[in-house]
């Protein structure tokens, strides 16, 4: 690796800035093997707020225009809303930065397919940020099912459900207009879920063949936020899906954000011919796995220093959160750049995601399946 430390640029500095920004000052140490990278610029465009965050999250400077940066530092994060994924990855790829993006890669198909077209034509190492494949429960999970220790794969369920806009009343966002997020809980959640189930099980059952959806908006309109005006709501609130995958196993996948009771709990199930398995995010410590001759499900603290990532952590049963996920994240990325090696999920990966969530629309649409 380089001695000279990754100059490192956040397009974005709220919810998804500090989560990345918080891994980039754990890195040292917890992985003392990261490579060494220097939080040089963060973008925003409300200047005064920019100026906070730049102190507040370990940043030299600020930049409002994320055209000015691109090609000055050495890994740019986009970690913009959604209608800001396409332009600035693409812009950042062209002068052959590197790049992460947070998901969905874009509103669109066709922005999607213009990114990871720039993608490859680019010798940069390009990512798109799916968090939740760095859950060491998860990465347990994974290697009980490519080991064989589930046997045939025949059912993977999928579900994430919050509650944050079940209130009428709750203020129109950005994620609430189609032009500016692309779509509703599909896009912001779904995503994840159709992610996380290739990560899974896709080596062994062959990729989604074909989709049948169903979206659904509760609430059409909801009041702007320090005025007597609404704004219409034309994004789903909600989604059901139905998969079949190559090998002829099903999926089932869902999520809502008008899920009472629920703040953010994103589960997957698989169900083999050997055995099952099940995991909750927000008892993302434990999985849930019923081997062969067992009569019931044993719950799996994965917390061991065999467990991955977790012998850079604290001892045997001292739990570990939701942030780490970003520093696991980060630290393969970084890695993939300083050592010119591949990172995964990559942008042709989050293309594939995207497809489906573009089939699962178009079902909606015209109320039949959908071949992928």
């Amino acid at each position: 690796m380089s001695e000279e430390p990754l100059s490192v640029g956040f397009l974005g500095y709220r919810f998804m800035g500090k989560a990345h920004a918080n891994a980039l000052a754990r890195l040292p140490m917890f992985f003392p093997d990261a490579p060494a990278v220097e939080r040089d610029v963060l973008v925003g465009t409300d200047e005064a707020a920019l100026e906070d965050a730049t102190d507040q999250l370990g940043f030299s400077r600020y930049a409002t225009d994320w055209a000015d940066v691109v090609d000055e530092v050495d890994v740019f994060y986009n970690l913009g809303p959604n209608f800001l994924h396409v332009e600035p990855t693409i812009a950042a790829l062209d002068a052959g930065t590197h790049v992460l993006c947070e998901k969905p890669l874009a509103p669109t198909m066709e922005g999607a397919e213009a990114v990871a077209a720039a993608a490859r034509e680019s010798d940069a190492v390009a990512g798109c940020a799916f968090n939740y494949r760095f859950v060491p429960a998860i990465r347990y999970a994974r290697n009980l099912i490519q080991s064989g220790d589930l046997g045939e794969i025949h059912q993977v369920r999928g579900r994430y459900m919050q509650d944050w806009l079940v209130d009428p009343e709750a203020p129109w966002s950005w994620r609430n207009d189609e032009e500016l997020a692309g779509s509703g809980a599909l896009g912001d959640l779904g995503a994840h879920t159709v992610d996380l189930a290739t990560f899974l099980v896709g080596e062994q059952t062959g990729p989604m063949e074909r989709v049948s959806g169903h979206l659904q908006t509760f609430v059409d309109e909801r009041p702007v936020e320090g005025s007597d005006e609404t704004k219409p709501v034309t994004v789903d609130d909600a989604y059901s899906a139905q998969v079949e995958f190559e090998n002829g196993a099903m999926g089932t996948f869902e999520a809502s954000r008008f899920a009472t009771g629920h703040k953010n709990d994103h589960t997957i199930a698989v169900h083999g011919s050997k055995g099952s398995l099940k995991f909750s995010l927000e008892r993302l410590n434990e999985l849930e796995v019923h081997r062969e001759g067992s009569r019931g499900y044993e719950t799996v603290l994965v917390t061991d220093e065999s467990d991955p990532y977790v012998d850079h952590w604290w001892p045997p049963g001292h739990v570990i959160g939701w942030e780490h996920t970003f520093v696991h994240e980060n630290y393969e990325y970084l890695s993939a750049v300083a050592e010119g090696g591949e990172f995964h999920p990559s942008v042709q990966d989050a293309l594939g995601v995207q497809r489906v969530l573009d089939a699962i629309e178009r079902s909606d649409e015209s109320g039949e399946w959908v071949d992928l």
